[in-house]
């Protein structure tokens, strides 16, 4: 049988970049280029003229994006949809405003001069923290500028295109995504972007292939041009032979058999041949996705990335906020258990601290820029802890490296428990304590951190990038950011069996959990929980009812004596053929 390696092996016709939604599919590209807006630099004698311009084209601008608000709720939903609120929350801005038009007075400059150079300014400074997060945002508002300015040059932007066309574009807007949706469109390719950009989440929502950040692909595709996007790896063919079309229309028959043949396993147990049952729990960004958990079988939340309400609320949400969407969260999936992550901002996420760090994945960021923003941590803590009432609702710190951080977590969550009983507030006074394994020091510890807290999970996705040193977001070092590095391995046999010896509960949540090559391995070192994005857990749970544990345990012995990732991959992929397990997900 052919592999996917192969048919990329030396492909002069693939383009790369990053798997934003997942899905396969194969269609003609239409090149979506926006058009260039002119702005001179044109003096004005009409003040009120211009002023009223102004309001006119902002006035525009929000009939627009309420027609696009309106679309966007029947399409991916109220939650998802606040993106457009937020958009819109720009154009009553009354500071931004206020300044563009005392400005207009001042300068006495065409009003579509000083929107694109104020709104500017506040890009650069968004694009001055180095952070994907919000370098996305600067992108959306672009959006908003551009749109102001179109309706103030009485412009139209072109939105009509042809249905099931794979659009190429350098990027897109949450607007763009959109509104293209209703055009039946079958994939999205950009230059830019990244996961956390809102094109990426709609796609996502939307169930439309994506590939983004592939920095060249309006270069080397033409209007027209045959493509294949691979959405689960971030691949795109260009023109496809008829050997590559061949491939991947079997992988697209294969991925609709696949997807009809999970719904039977929903209510089945993630459960080895031999009678070992495995946990499956969810990772979960926002309370939209909470459906999709429940949907795929998930067995509660393991990971609410609290510091996504950021993104849905464009700012630090308050207690009150907080508050909400974490009994939205308990009373959802209520028995189930629901781990909120504590927020995990600083470094490469979002910029909360105004201190500009050489070696930001080294500095202030998660436990340690909470401990020194204690009325920010408290008020989440509080939070939480109202919503425990339902005794299912768990909390976790992030990015913890020494025991001090821990006691100085719970000494202040021990202060707002006497704060809410002070104001006779209900909540879970046995709230369960957890950390994330994710800094070297953290693993290497296991067994002392564990007699200090409830329960852990290893977060793989920094785990790794510090145990070998790689950024995985740096292109020139990504490939040597390795999963089944020999030193990974061991680490998490190290984690595992220190959680063991404490008796306290363990769970992995990285991107390494939703890798099916990995099942077996993990299993095999001994964890019984996994917590993974709701989309894969149905391929996690086939996996797990063919694979027996006695064979894993072995697999896991032999694969912790190799030296090399090869061979351990080798070994594994072994393992897959000798027991005629289907690897599901990276077979697609």
């Amino acid at each position: 049988m052919i592999s996917f390696d192969e048919i990329f092996k030396d492909a002069e016709n693939s383009v790369t970049g990053i798997a934003a939604a997942p899905g396969i599919v194969i269609g003609k590209a239409y090149k979506y280029i926006k058009e260039e807006l002119e702005i001179s630099e044109q003096k004005i004698t009409n003040i009120k003229l211009a002023l009223s311009d102004l309001e006119e084209a902002i006035a525009r601008s929000k009939k627009e994006l309420t027609k696009i608000l309106n679309l966007a709720r029947n399409i991916i939903g109220e939650k998802r949809a606040i993106i457009f609120e937020a958009q819109m929350m720009i154009l009553d801005d009354p500071i931004l405003l206020g300044t563009i038009k005392r400005r207009i007075e001042y300068e006495k400059m065409i009003p579509e001069f000083i929107v694109n150079d104020e709104i500017t300014q506040y890009q650069k400074l968004m694009l001055k923290a180095h952070e994907s997060y919000m370098s996305e945002r600067a992108h959306d508002i672009e959006d908003i500028k551009n749109r102001i300015i179109r309706n103030l040059q009485n412009k139209r932007l072109k939105s009509k295109i042809p249905e099931d066309v794979i659009i190429v574009s350098e990027t897109l807007s949450p607007s763009d995504t959109i509104l293209f949706s209703k055009n039946k469109t079958i994939g999205f390719v950009t230059d830019h972007g990244g996961l956390t950009s809102h094109a990426a989440i709609i796609s996502r929502s939307l169930n439309i292939p994506a590939v983004v950040g592939t920095h060249n692909s309006t270069l080397n595709i033409n209007e027209g041009d045959e493509l294949i996007i691979d959405g689960f790896h971030g691949c795109i063919l260009v023109n496809p032979t008829k050997k590559q079309i061949n491939f991947f229309s079997k992988k697209i028959v294969h991925l609709h058999e696949l997807q009809n043949s999970l719904k039977e396993l929903k209510n089945k147990k993630a459960e080895t041949t031999d009678g070992k049952s495995i946990e499956l729990l969810a990772n979960v960004d926002v309370t939209g996705e909470l459906d999709i958990a429940k949907a795929s079988g998930a067995q509660g939340i393991g990971l609410y990335r609290s510091e996504q309400i950021i993104a849905e609320l464009g700012d630090i949400a308050t207690e009150e906020e907080q508050n909400t969407i974490y009994n939205k969260l308990s009373s959802s999936m209520y028995p189930q258990y629901v781990t909120i992550r504590a927020l995990d901002i600083g470094g490469d996420k979002f910029n909360f601290s105004e201190i500009s760090e050489a070696n930001p994945f080294l500095g202030l960021r998660g436990i340690r820029l909470l401990l020194k923003n204690e009325g920010l941590f408290k008020s989440q803590i509080r939070s939480v802890l109202r919503a425990s009432k339902n005794k299912n609702v768990k909390f976790m710190l992030p990015m913890v490296s020494s025991l001090s951080e821990v006691r100085k977590s719970k000494n202040l969550i021990e202060e707002c428990k006497n704060e809410l009983k002070t104001n006779k507030e209900k909540f879970d006074n046995n709230l369960k304590i957890g950390i994330m394994v994710e800094v070297p020091s953290t693993a290497l510890m296991t067994k002392e951190f564990a007699d200090e807290v409830d329960f852990l999970s290893i977060g793989t996705n920094d785990l790794i990038q510090y145990l070998v040193a790689v950024d995985r977001g740096n292109d020139f070092v990504s490939d040597l950011y390795r999963e089944f590095h020999p030193a990974v391995i061991r680490t998490l046999k190290l984690i595992i069996d220190g959680a063991k010896i404490s008796g306290k509960e363990l769970s992995l949540c990285g991107e390494m959990a939703a890798e099916t090559l990995a099942i077996p391995l993990l299993i095999g070192l001994g964890l019984e929980s996994l917590s993974l994005s709701p989309s894969t857990i149905p391929y996690a749970k086939r996996i797990i009812r063919f694979v027996s544990y006695e064979k894993a345990k072995s697999l896991a012995e032999e694969c912790l004596t190799y030296r090399s990732t090869k061979e351990i991959i080798n070994r594994i992929e072994k393992f897959f053929e000798d027991n005629s397990i289907k690897r599901t997900r990276n077979l697609i």
